[in-house]
């Protein structure tokens, strides 16, 4: 294992000030060691900040732990838990209506071919993602992200093989159906089922926005003032968390906390979606061809990342966890290139 001077050393180099302020790291061998935590610049070890996206994979956990106990099949239509009218018009092609035929798994995996509510340009050409990094800040209900989706255009049918489009509406959509299953609101959720069972005492789900603990988001060199955005997120990437927590999530996660091990698996069948990025079924692989590192390849990596700069990843080849942040949305390679740094120094 890494020794935490070491850690904190490299930590402390990718801290400029200029698009780095701060960064945190915890990293664990196998599924019992004593993880390892550093943090530099303007965040401390415990520091509670945005997981974003990340927030996705603490619902497929969510959705997989209810399939094993009997309350969903990932094989059912999305038309089982929602209204109709509330389905109707989520993916057209060429004048068709696919809706009614989404699945709880293809929402889960990317594959529903629902077009994006917050990286899809709406109708006066801009993206919510272009808003919030310009410093608007505004509340969207989930309504209001259905009802966006529905103006953009779909890219194809759902369960289109070889095809995945990251759609936040997908989770969204997630986040609504357990909310129908347990009829309790998805922070309510969050907290029954994962926060208290896993004993945690800083993570929860964003929803005042007048709200201080987690870190201010940097875009570039300038901080993010997007409560009312960050509120809105919810099942598609509303979580606050530590380093600490966010790793004792991912080894619950992988070793067998909310679904037998066994079925790991079957979430990784893998369609590309950002480059080198891939997505499976509620979980994320990083991996980067070999012609980007001829001499020595690059390890796979399974987890989930998010806008904030936020990473939660195994990495099954050195059997290690990582969880972390940098704290940067203008740049979501800085994280992935911290953790291949501190995995290669795992002899």
């Amino acid at each position: 294992m890494i020794s935490i001077e070491r850690l904190k050393e490299i930590l402390s180099k990718r801290v400029d000030n200029k698009n780095v302020f701060g960064t945190i790291m915890c990293i664990a061998s196998g599924s019992n060691s004593e993880p390892v935590c550093a943090s530099a610049g303007n965040l401390m070890p415990d520091s509670q900040y945005f997981i974003a996206s990340t927030t996705k994979i603490y619902v497929a956990a969510q959705i997989l732990n209810f399939e094993e106990q009997g309350l969903l099949s990932l094989d059912d239509k999305l038309a089982r838990y929602l209204p109709q009218s509330l389905i109707t018009g989520l993916n057209i092609i060429k004048g068709k209506d696919f809706s009614s035929g989404i699945t709880l798994r293809q929402l889960l995996s990317n594959t529903s071919g629902i077009p994006d509510y917050f990286l899809g340009k709406k109708s006066d050409g801009k993206s919510l993602e272009k808003e919030l990094i310009s410093g608007e800040d505004s509340y969207w209900s989930f309504e209001d992200t259905i009802n966006l989706s529905k103006t953009m255009k779909s890219s194809f049918a759902p369960g289109k093989p070889g095809k995945a489009l990251y759609s936040d509406t997908n989770f969204q959509l997630l986040g609504s159906v357990v909310e129908k299953i347990t009829g309790l609101e998805i922070n309510e959720v969050f907290k029954k089922f994962i926060f208290d069972e896993l004993e945690f005492v800083k993570t929860y789900l964003f929803s005042d926005e007048n709200d201080t603990l987690p870190a201010p988001l940097y875009y570039k060199n300038k901080i993010l003032k997007v409560p009312l955005a960050m509120k809105s997120f919810r099942a598609d990437g509303g979580i606050v968390s530590t380093a600490g927590e966010s790793l004792r999530f991912l080894r619950a996660f992988f070793g067998g906390k909310f679904f037998p091990v066994e079925r790991l698996k079957s979430l990784y069948n893998w369609n590309p979606i950002f480059f080198p990025l891939k997505y499976g079924t509620g979980v994320m692989q990083f991996k980067l061809p070999r012609i980007f590192s001829p001499f020595s390849p690059a390890p796979e990596f399974i987890g989930h990342s998010g806008l904030s700069g936020a990473f939660a990843f195994y990495c099954p080849e050195k059997d290690v966890y990582l969880a972390g942040t940098v704290n940067q949305i203008a740049d979501p390679g800085i994280s992935f290139r911290l953790m291949l740094k501190v995995v290669n120094e795992i002899k």
